[in-house]
């Protein structure tokens, strides 16, 4: 399936999907409450930090990112450092600056697979990857911009606090994201 198959496709699915490798993925499970709950603090929290001082870009819940003719994702959180490269009506065709994906049970194997391989193959600065079973965060980054890689994996445990240095000043303990 090409991206316009899909976006034809997708005018009526109510459930989310995204376009992984040409195959329409959907999500048929409702989204559980460790999800919903995680994906809601972890908003808020960089919704607070960019309110806090001017300039600090746009935080979305999902949006379709097109990444090439094959792939349309919809990351549960996305971070813009620069709102002008944001598409405000329509699918955003400019890679995030930060993407936050939380463990939902018929699409993880995705999010730590192909998409992380694919996020990394078309230049995402970083990639948060919430694992609410676990429970801890995945983070992944370039060191430098536009480095070939991800070249920084880190696990963020329970009892830590998860920092970025795209974002200064931003502090989240772990424990405010899983409720524990």
């Amino acid at each position: 399936m090409t991206v316009e198959e899909y976006i034809d496709a997708t005018a009526d699915v109510p459930e989310p999907t995204e376009l992984i490798d040409g195959v329409m993925v959907v999500d048929h499970r409702r989204r559980r409450f460790r999800h919903q709950s995680a994906l809601g603090e972890i908003v808020c929290a960089l919704a607070a930090w960019e309110r806090a001082a001017p300039d600090r870009g746009h935080v979305s819940l999902p949006l379709d990112v097109i990444l090439d003719q094959c792939n349309v994702y919809a990351p549960d959180v996305l971070w813009y450092s620069d709102e002008e490269r944001m598409e405000w009506d329509g699918y955003q065709r400019a890679m995030p600056d930060l993407v936050v994906e939380v463990r939902s049970p018929d699409t993880w194997h995705y999010d730590v697979g192909y998409k992380r391989e694919m996020y990394e193959h078309y230049g995402l600065p970083e990639l948060w990857l919430v694992d609410t079973e676990a429970p801890e965060v995945g983070v992944l980054r370039r060191s430098r911009a536009n480095g070939p890689r991800f070249d920084f994996d880190a696990k963020v445990a329970l009892d830590e606090v998860l920092t970025s240095p795209q974002l200064p000043g931003f502090e989240l303990p772990l424990r405010e994201v899983f409720r524990l």
